[in-house]
């Protein structure tokens, strides 16, 4: 493996964080713009700056999953309109097939010039809050066709040298539920693009365009360069892990993920040979999808300042099926293919696990629960509420897992509870933490996250996206599995019902509905956990007293909140005398 040199080091450093900075002011620009909720509160966008070949050269601490995407939109962009770019030109696209993820998730390209010389693309990925289709959120995990889903937009021009195309903008605007939500954020995409573009022109005046690029070129081999070291720690080898979403949502389950991860002398490789083929629902991911995904997990795995450009992707290799529900083929639908994301991590990181063993953590939540809630007014006007819910992340060789906090693939934000309530359509009656829910591990997983909603309108759909039921999140090391999800409605009622995991219902004013995240996987021999720490978690409420004696063996006095040292000695000596002779 070749090493790389930075031939300035200061001067490479000042830059890195100057252009870095600018992709992180775009996603401020958006968060500061933004109307909906899903994207000025739960934080569903990103932003990234691209040289003029359209290669990622930074991107904003946003969605990771988004961002992996963003080579592909612009390869898309550039086949269709790379001989005809013009200073003030902006391009969006969604098109699953045509560069895009799912049709929630909008693309702005802005090309970015200086005196006539292309220096690179400003770019931008929201998801908004709804694009049409049959129904309110446009991610019902029961549609069975991308038609069924919104309105679909191949790479085109938006703004032509300046001048926004006003038939193309009414026209996609007619096609949504909610067009002064998605105007609005569109507007925050052009206005990040427009910060990016400017910020972008003044670096290229003051190092020079010749010195610019250099130095652009130069970030993506510093960044090849650390992901190469860092791969070469790990042992050689094939490494392989199984994992599993639940069900599809209509008529198929359990969905399989299977992957080799090869290491070899610098390089990864990702074999998904033996992974679930599409399915009827919308689950299915796109092949960039599926890549993002691999980045991300590895960037976690890492935990390093490794930039995540371009140059961090050079040293993977990629084996994905075409038709699978990693490489959906057109036109199967795609809306909820968020849930593959996760799982994807889940996966990538189990096989992960033995290569990098004080770096991967036990399984967590599975992906943020999501909550669509549609209504319609009496003037015919819609309204759309969207319940982002994260859980907590898996333990780690050295502490228990987080509680309360996006996945890796997502940086989001739960859904203010003020945001929800402010329509008047529904309100929040309970949010917090339940105990005993945490993998029980040397170190303890995250535990769950509840939600109790009621609904206050006559009528109102609702779409849940959720899992982790069946398949619970995996400990590691002896660490335990965490408690699976569950969706009620009705709870605490004759009425109550379990629901599925990814249910679209109608429900009637007065309906609850209680959404549980699932708690994350432990770390370790749970006898082995220090029993202060258990009496910690039990006074913190995240275990019960009979949690501390089943979970972990330890002996609490419930009265004097005191550990029974002596009960605790015995009993964990006689779970360790019953398992040898088990054994």
């Amino acid at each position: 493996m070749s090493t790389f040199t930075i031939r300035d080091g200061a001067g490479f450093e000042v830059f890195r964080n100057a252009i870095t900075g600018l992709a992180d002011e775009m996603a401020i620009t958006i968060l500061r713009t933004a109307h909906s909720q899903i994207v000025a509160s739960s934080m569903d966008f990103s932003s990234a700056l691209c040289d003029a070949r359209g290669q990622i050269v930074a991107q904003a601490n946003t969605c990771p999953v988004h961002l992996g995407s963003i080579p592909d939109a612009m390869e898309a962009v550039l086949d269709q309109f790379g001989a005809d770019l013009s200073d003030g030109d902006v391009f969006i696209l969604n098109d699953p097939d045509r560069g895009g993820m799912h049709l929630p998730d909008i693309f702005t390209v802005s090309p970015v010039f200086l005196d006539e010389r292309l220096l690179g693309f400003s770019v931008t990925v929201v998801n908004h809050t709804d694009v049409g289709g049959w129904a309110a959120g446009s991610m019902a995990v029961q549609s069975t066709s991308i038609f069924a889903e919104g309105v679909q937009i191949p790479p085109v021009r938006l703004v032509n040298g300046g001048v926004l195309n006003e038939d193309l903008h009414q026209l996609i605007l007619r096609n949504v539920r909610e067009p002064h939500l998605l105007d609005g954020d569109l507007q925050s995409q052009l206005s990040a693009c427009h910060a990016g573009g400017a910020g972008m022109r003044a670096l290229a005046v003051k190092y020079g365009v010749e010195e610019f690029d250099r130095l652009c070129g130069e970030l993506l081999r510093y960044s090849e360069s650390l992901v190469r070291a860092a791969l070469v720690e790990a042992p050689d080898g094939v490494y392989s892990f199984e994992d599993q979403i639940d069900d599809d949502g209509i008529e198929s389950g359990p969905i399989p993920f299977k992957v080799e991860v090869t290491l070899e002398g610098g390089d990864i490789a990702f074999d998904f040979t033996g992974s679930s083929p599409q399915v009827a629902s919308a689950l299915n991911a796109t092949a960039s999808f599926t890549r993002s995904a691999c980045y991300a997990a590895l960037q976690g795995a890492l935990g390093s300042d490794i930039p995540a450009n371009s140059g961090f992707y050079r040293a993977f290799r990629f084996v994905i099926p075409e038709g699978s529900i990693l490489s959906g083929r057109r036109p199967s639908a795609r809306g909820a293919r968020g849930l593959v994301g996760y799982r994807l991590i889940d996966t990538v990181l189990g096989a992960l696990a033995p290569a990098f063993p004080d770096r991967v953590p036990a399984a967590g939540d599975g992906g943020p629960n999501s909550v669509a809630i549609g209504v319609v007014e009496d003037d015919g006007s819609s309204v759309i509420l969207w319940d982002v819910l994260c859980g907590s992340w898996g333990a780690t060789v050295g502490g228990d897992g987080n509680d309360g906090i996006s996945p890796l693939g997502a940086n989001l934000a739960n859904t203010p509870v003020e945001e929800l309530e402010q329509s008047g359509h529904i309100r929040i009656d309970g949010y917090g933490y339940l105990p005993d829910t945490g993998g029980p591990g040397t170190y303890r997983g995250g535990v769950s996250t509840f939600r109790d909603m009621t609904v206050l309108h006559d009528t109102a759909t609702m779409q849940i996206r959720s899992d982790r039921r069946d398949s619970r999140p995996y400990g590691l090391a002896g660490g335990l599995e965490g408690r699976p999800s569950a969706n009620v409605l009705n709870s605490g009622t004759p009425d109550e019902q379990l629901l599925p995991t990814k249910p679209h219902l109608t429900v009637r004013g007065g309906s609850r509905h209680r959404q549980v995240t699932a708690g994350a996987g432990g770390y370790g021999d749970p006898l082995r956990r220090e029993p202060v720490r258990v009496l910690d978690d039990v006074l913190d409420g995240k275990v019960s007293v009979e949690g501390a004696l089943r979970d972990y063996g330890v002996v609490i006095d419930r009265d004097t909140s005191v550990v029974m040292e002596p009960g605790t000695s015995n009993e964990r000596a006689a779970r360790v005398a019953a398992h040898s002779g088990d054994m």
